[in-house]
């Protein structure tokens, strides 16, 4: 350990790491048990040697040991050294009273706004732990000292739990306009800085707010969380006829809120799903405009989902599909040939819609589906009708996979042939489920195999 020899702290490991400093907590503890003899000895009164020479990184391994009464000696000399801080705050959460107690105290002596930027990662991933929460509060009464300009600093933290935490701060000390707050919804890729900074926003403008400044960016967030605050906030904003375009929004939330928007102004929903799904060629239609019928409509409605079986687009296709299964008016002859269709989302979706009926389905024409002449899709989605079969027809299907040319699919006919039993309406003593159980054999141990044979009725 290069620290004992003398090493400064820069060039032994990142200091503006928090894993770092974490880890060379838990690298001490262990060398201390595990190899001894590369810690200096320390009397447990006071870590004395070489300290007027290498202090700092003595201090830090002594600040990290195993002994409780070494680290309190330690923590009494770490004053001098604020390059330490780090590890005080570690020790602000340490198991021993006495140690926790005097690290408590230096962190709140030594504790301001430019070091607590600095030390606001370690310190929130030391809050979750037991006894962490000293260190957070500490956190929190001093940054609610800092400027915009000081906490904007951690709104591009890569640590989503350092930017929620600033974004929290920030609302409560009203230090972003709603617009901010919006832009920041927009931009931010964590869903509860998303939700957080966007719910503040709209509560931000009040009734009577400069909606023209937050709902554009809401409307036009990839998020679709943020989307549906600001679709439900056109409402309030009186701009409830905005809502319509969304009623195809690619988002099932988004939708809904939509709906109850138009539903408020009086509109009818149903009836603007209706009309466009009433015009199966039209190369505009929307995939959210497809299974939104479904959403809100009835049986009846799946006489305008099934021409769209055949729509050249394929997300209408797609949609189409998961709106007779949501309409429960799946019919398997009809979408047997979607199971052959060029496009992933739509076998896909065929193959969860078919899964219902899936031993009414001839096997051979399921098992032709899986040879590796097929796109890898198709393959895909005759597999899981064959797999929810069961019996015979599933192992023959997984033994044919063990060669397919996706590692994927060969290890989801593994694990399928590993899981399989005999149905119990299968034929007993059947030659070929012996022939198929033989050539998985690399799969289970000697015990197992001869098990699944017995339960097949075969010789062990």
């Amino acid at each position: 350990m290069r620290l004992a020899g003398g090493a400064p702290l820069p060039i032994t490991f990142d200091v503006a790491d928090p894993g770092d400093w974490l880890g060379l907590d838990a690298g001490v503890r262990e060398v201390a048990w595990y190899r001894p003899q590369v810690l200096p000895r320390w009397k447990q009164s006071a870590p004395q040697p070489a300290l007027a020479e290498h202090g700092e990184s003595l201090l830090a391994l002594a600040l990290c040991h195993r002994d409780g009464r070494i680290r309190q000696n330690a923590l009494r000399q770490s004053v001098r050294y604020p390059g330490l801080l780090p590890l005080v705050v570690v020790r602000c959460a340490d198991w021993v009273g006495p140690v926790r107690e005097l690290a408590r105290q230096l962190l709140r002596e030594a504790l301001n706004v430019d070091s607590a930027l600095d030390l606001a990662p370690l310190i929130l991933r030391i809050g979750r732990r037991d006894r962490g929460a000293f260190g957070v509060d500490v956190l929190g009464n001093i940054l609610r000292q800092a400027s915009h300009e000081q906490l904007s600093v951690l709104f591009a933290a890569p640590d989503r739990i350092v930017r929620r935490f600033a974004y929290r701060l920030a609302i409560e000390g009203c230090l972003l306009r709603p617009a901010e707050l919006a832009s920041a919804a927009t931009r931010d890729q964590d869903t509860v800085v998303q939700d957080l900074c966007a719910t503040a926003a709209l509560t931000a403008l009040g009734d009577e707010g400069a909606y023209e400044d937050v709902l554009p960016p809401l409307l036009s967030a990839r998020n679709p969380r943020v989307r549906s605050a600001g679709v439900t906030a056109l409402r309030r904003a009186g701009r409830s006829e905005q809502a319509e375009p969304f009623l195809s929004d690619r988002s099932a939330l988004v939708r809904a809120c939509a709906r109850y928007v138009v539903r408020q102004q009086g509109g009818d929903p149903a009836g603007w799903y209706r009309e466009r799904c009433g015009a199966p060629d039209d190369p505009e239609l929307q995939p959210g405009a497809v299974i939104g019928l479904a959403e809100c409509g009835n049986r009846a409605d799946a006489g305008l989902l099934r021409p769209l079986l055949v729509h050249p687009a394929a997300g209408v296709r797609a949609q189409a599909v998961a709106g007779l299964r949501a309409l429960d008016c799946a019919d398997a002859k009809q979408l047997r040939p979607l199971l052959d269709d060029p496009a992933a989302g739509v076998v896909r979706e065929t193959a969860a819609a078919l899964l219902p009926t899936a031993k009414e389905l001839p096997a051979d024409w399921l098992l032709e589906r899986t040879s590796s002449e097929r796109p890898r899709h198709v393959r895909v989605g005759a597999f899981q009708l064959l797999n929810a079969r069961g019996g015979i027809v599933a192992l023959r299907a997984a033994v044919r996979l063990f060669d397919d040319p996706d590692i994927k699919l060969r290890t989801w006919a593994a694990q399928s042939v590993q899981r399989w039993h005999p149905s119990p309406d299968g034929r007993r003593g059947d030659a070929e489920v012996g022939e198929l159980l033989d050539r998985s054999q690399h799969l289970f141990s000697d015990h197992t195999l001869r098990r699944r044979k017995w339960e097949a009725g075969l010789p062990s």
